[in-house]
């Protein structure tokens, strides 16, 4: 696939010194497909991320390692890529940062940032609501125009209420470890099929990062091929939104089962 394959979004301008855009975008493990139709998109998704040239890529179900899928693609041309994936997808003088969410027979996988800009030190902190579902939250602190900004990559879990006591943690975690008046992210796939947890996200002090254009406020990213659900979303405290883009079309739609949500922020 090359990178015209799919839609390019608009370059940084000179706005750039005073807008963040920031993007986020499960990758569904760097793969499509089941059985012997299962392909690696992985080498795909590096055209796609850099293709969004965001500020802030905050990804979901990222792999640093998988042994089964990693000896089945080591046959194909490309090939399973060395590294792990949040470092493989990074953009040539970006910083990725990685922490596992969840363990299984082959492998692992979980949340990543990527950044043009410098990170501090990431932390990992769990929200695992039962045994079925390991969730957690990577936190990264990032250093923008003198501007610390706290970034923190969510993935929520598939049950309602699982979600609504994440979302209580977060607003915990939050409060206990954030400064209060410095400027927050949280962006990820929040599984929230029912459109009910901007409420207890405002409740934790963060605004969702909506379209201007009241025709399409809440623009759907799932399923990617024929999107309905807006589960991909960014909630900001101290930024007001700008603007939001959806990259569509073939590409889009087959490197994952989600589309990349991306907004067009400024500090209040």
């Amino acid at each position: 696939m090359t990178s015209d394959a799919f839609t390019v979004l608009p370059p940084q301008t000179a706005t750039a010194a005073t807008r963040l855009r920031v993007a986020t975008y499960n990758i569904h493990k760097g793969v499509r497909g089941m059985g012997a139709a299962k392909r690696l998109e992985i080498h795909n998704l590096v055209l796609g991320v850099e293709a969004l040239d965001a500020d802030l890529v905050f990804l979901q179900e990222v792999r640093l390692h998988h042994t089964r899928d990693a000896a089945r693609f080591d046959q194909t041309i490309l090939g399973w890529p060395e590294q792990g994936q949040a470092e493989f997808l990074a953009p040539e003088g970006y910083n990725s940062a990685y922490r596992s969410n969840a363990f299984t027979k082959h492998g692992e996988h979980g949340n990543a940032l990527l950044s043009r800009w410098p990170l501090g030190d990431a932390g990992h902190h769990d929200v695992s609501d039962h045994r079925f579902e390991q969730r957690g939250l990577l936190y990264v602190p990032v250093s923008w125009n003198g501007t610390t900004v706290h970034a923190i990559v969510a993935h929520f879990g598939l049950v309602h209420s699982s979600r609504m006591r994440q979302a209580q943690r977060l607003a915990q975690y939050i409060a206990k470890e954030l400064p209060p008046d410095e400027p927050v992210l949280v962006a990820g796939d929040f599984n929230d099929w029912g459109e009910r947890l901007d409420a207890p996200m405002a409740a934790a002090g963060l605004t969702r990062a909506l379209s201007k254009d009241k025709r399409l406020p809440k623009r759907p990213t799932f399923p990617s091929r024929l999107p309905v659900f807006s589960l991909d979303r960014i909630y900001m405290r101290g930024f007001r939104c700008e603007g939001t883009m959806v990259p569509r079309g073939g590409g889009w739609a087959r490197m994952s089962d989600h589309l990349p949500y991306v907004a067009e922020l400024e500090l209040n």
